[in-house]
């Protein structure tokens, strides 16, 4: 009696990308074993190494990644063990994307992984354009959308038809506690950037100044009451000295500020680990939400280097909040997208308008986080209106701020090229008199 037992019907659409054809193959798919020698061969950039990166570096390197990058800028705490399953608690303090590097390629032979302990903003165009693919795990939307208008900049087009030549591939995974996303993003395709989509992130958390100022009822308010009121009044470390979120000295001190606030008015719950939460924006995560996002980005990872199956179009959420529901859907592009359409919008102000108005419009209706703007005079000659992250600029250009756009010099029609930690390059705006 022979062993081989005859698979059931039912089974007969799971294929090998090495043996045999399935009818969710893509046209022109041909399976072999050089597929995975590609697969073996190509360069994957993994962005972070906390909770969805541990799962993402994992899962690449058991489908096949051989050559991986990881970035990562944090160190590890004792608070990302129960669920950064690739860290232990002799590696608190260490650089995640170096101990998890050295975690996968002790345990899967043959795989060769680059440890950057480095921000994203440190890398240059050259360096991301070796890469075929790039997934992130990010929690900082900032950074989500620094990265997305990099991908955008690696575009190369042919010069006599127009059509995109070369482009790098661009998957990101997003969690928050039983709920995630995972898209993908295919730069010079038609498909959505994040920008586009930016307003599907849920909004941040503010609380109203006077209810933290003179009438705070949750523990979070006394803890806002001392960053946003007493930090600037006090300054504990120095003149000019911003909160560091990772700094323990600057999170003691707010800590004991908070409880002193705190038990004034009877609230109680104020704790260290709640004020770090607080100040660095500290979201919920679950093991388990990561593991399904990020076996969701690895596949589509997988699918767009292969061409084995088709890959998602190109937005998927989950949610396992009450029972396991799951959806994908086609997000559609914006035709005024500033990153991915890279059009000139117009800002409608009025001539008494201040430059410090302008910048909140920016602020608020473009959600980015320091504006700095330039302009060129009839001239043609660059003038540097406002720029607050260079030190020695800011100080000079301050002074703007209350000045009217009429005082400024500033006519209808005219153009500010403003630049943003959000974007890689700078954005072009025309100012429109009412």
């Amino acid at each position: 009696m022979s062993a081989f037992v005859e698979p059931p019907k039912r089974w007969s659409h799971i294929s090998k990308v090495t043996e045999r054809m399935g009818p969710f193959v893509v046209d022109g798919f041909v399976a072999s074993p050089q597929v995975l020698e590609m697969v073996r061969e190509v360069r994957v950039l993994v962005i972070g190494a906390g909770g969805l990166g541990c799962e993402l570096l994992k899962d690449l390197a058991l489908m096949g990644f051989k050559n991986i990058d990881v970035i990562d800028m944090d160190t590890i705490d004792l608070s990302n063990l129960n669920r950064q399953f690739l860290f232990r608690t002799k590696d608190i303090g260490q650089p995640k994307a170096l101990v998890a590097a050295k975690a996968i390629m002790e345990r899967i032979s043959g795989c060769n992984i680059i440890a950057h302990h480095k921000q994203i903003q440190d890398f240059d165009e050259d360096f991301y354009r070796q890469f075929q693919v790039i997934v992130c795990g990010l929690d900082s939307i900032v950074a989500r959308r620094w990265i997305n208008s990099m991908v955008y900049s690696l575009i190369q087009f042919n010069e006599e038809t127009g059509d995109v030549e070369a482009t790098v591939p661009l998957i990101d995974g997003g969690t928050e506690g039983f709920k995630g996303n995972a898209r993908v993003i295919l730069p010079g395709y038609g498909t959505p950037c994040i920008e586009c989509t930016l307003d599907l992130f849920p909004p941040q958390v503010n609380y109203p100044l006077c209810t933290i100022a003179h009438t705070p009822r949750l523990p979070e308010h006394c803890i806002e009451y001392v960053k946003v009121l007493l930090w600037p009044k006090e300054q504990p470390f120095g003149d000019g000295v911003a909160i560091d979120g990772d700094d323990p000295n600057h999170l003691q001190w707010i800590f004991d500020k908070s409880l002193e606030r705190a038990q004034e008015f009877n609230i109680e719950g104020v704790n260290y680990r709640l004020t770090q939460g607080v100040i660095k924006h500290i979201i919920p995560a679950v093991a388990s939400t990561n593991a399904v996002i990020a076996a969701a980005c690895a596949t589509e990872a997988f699918k767009i280097v292969t061409s084995c199956a088709p890959h998602m179009k190109n937005n998927m959420i989950f949610n396992d909040t009450d029972g396991i529901y799951t959806y994908t859907y086609e997000a559609e592009k914006k035709d005024d997208c500033l990153v991915c359409s890279n059009v000139t919008k117009q800002l409608s102000l009025k001539p008494s308008d201040k430059l410090e108005d302008v910048i909140q419009v920016l602020i608020d209706d473009y959600h980015m986080r320091e504006p700095g703007i330039v302009t060129i005079t009839n001239e043609g000659k660059t003038k540097t209106l406002y720029m607050r992250n260079v030190k020695a600029i800011e100080e000079l250009t301050r002074s703007n701020l209350k000045k009217s756009l009429q005082e400024l010099s500033l006519s209808d029609g005219q153009q500010l090229i403003v630049a943003d930690v959000t974007a890689v390059n700078s954005k072009t705006f025309t100012i429109k008199y009412n």
